[in-house]
């Protein structure tokens, strides 16, 4: 019996000691989180709106298994080299359009603002996950590799918020703007002369006298980051419905993640898509409505429609340059046709 007493004593024990070590790993994980680094497009006041929310909402729910660093615009790297310090693991997290951060992909230029691509920001949205976007983002990032596509979604209309008045197509010759590539190349069609410089700097140049303005977002940016202050007219009329963004991963990153916390980055992600819908939709419409900063001009819809028929000629040009270029452009045609049946609220008239 005592031999039998110690052997039970002495397994006990053993067995208590297993399961210790056994569990040591789970508790070094807890005390060791997974850290990313996470730049955005945007500046740090438009960026509390725009991406803060998915860190804040990743960081509080992970309960320290992953740790996400936000940091804004150029803050680590310039705005147009992000994909490359992502893809090189410099970068872990993203967020951005393609279009200003370079990206080799073959979607790039329809990444930010593609010219009269869209009408309202849910028309992202379901061009993504109604009409193949998505499966065309995800496949063309596969090609370029080192960098995993997440999600896309949309943001405010592009209009113009400029020193002088914009009244006819003719106002917008010659006038230096702070604008996107694609969006640069197509308004320089008419006279546009697009400028780019990094983000922080763009109300100090248009205070100097080197911008003229901004073609680079809504009514609700130009309120919430101070472009408001130094520009006195903002134009109804926009280039594009929604800027399509996307969140992009270091493919290495991804790949390392546990199930459970890609399942909660998606989920956040998501979450945030849910508020910018609203802070932006809501925001539009109260600002021009309300707002006493900068008054409002337009441009007659018989004029403005030679605008809209440039744009057509510039998506066949676009469409000429590769395989999935034309995909995308098809896509465009289809989606557009069918909301301009379908009438108002999907078109303006």
């Amino acid at each position: 019996m005592t031999n039998r007493r110690q052997f039970l004593t002495k397994a006990g024990i053993l067995s208590a000691g297993a399961a210790g070590v056994l569990a040591a790993p789970a508790v070094a994980r807890a005390q060791t989180p997974v850290k990313w680094r996470m730049q955005t497009y945007a500046g740090s006041v438009l960026g509390e709106h725009v991406t803060k929310p998915i860190v804040d909402a990743v960081n509080a729910a992970a309960k320290g298994e992953l740790e996400i660093e936000l940091y804004y615009a150029d803050q680590i790297v310039p705005t147009g080299e992000l994909f490359r310090a992502l893809q090189a693991g410099t970068i872990d997290f993203v967020h951005s359009d393609d279009d200003s951060m370079a990206s080799p992909a073959e979607v790039a230029m329809f990444g930010g603002y593609f010219p009269l691509a869209t009408k309202h920001i849910l028309d992202v949205p379901a061009l993504f996950f109604q009409y193949g976007l998505a499966d065309i983002w995800r496949e063309a990032y596969k090609k370029v590799g080192g960098v995993v596509w997440l999600s896309s979604a949309g943001q405010d209309p592009c209009h113009f918020n400029t020193k002088k008045p914009i009244k006819s197509v003719a106002d917008l010759d010659g006038l230096r703007l702070y604008t996107f590539p694609t969006a640069g190349r197509f308004l320089s069609k008419f006279g546009v002369v697009p400028v780019s410089i990094p983000y922080e700097d763009a109300q100090v140049a248009v205070q100097t006298g080197e911008l003229d303005g901004m073609a680079w977002s809504g009514i609700t940016e130009d309120y919430t980051v101070g472009w408001a202050d130094v520009t006195d007219y903002f134009l109804t009329n926009n280039i594009s419905g929604a800027w399509i963004g996307s969140y992009l991963v270091n493919e290495k990153k991804w790949a390392d993640l546990p199930e459970h916390l890609k399942r909660l980055v998606m989920t956040a992600i998501e979450a945030s898509h849910t508020y910018r819908n609203q802070w932006y939709w809501g925001g539009e419409a109260k600002l021009r409505a309300e707002g006493d900063k900068m008054q409002l001009t337009s441009i007659a819809p018989a004029e403005w429609k030679t605008v809209e028929d440039a744009a057509k000629d510039f998506w066949k040009e676009i469409a000429q340059t590769g395989e999935t270029a034309a995909k995308i452009i098809k896509i465009f045609e289809e989606y557009n046709t069918v909301i301009s049946k379908a009438g108002v609220p999907y078109t303006f008239a």
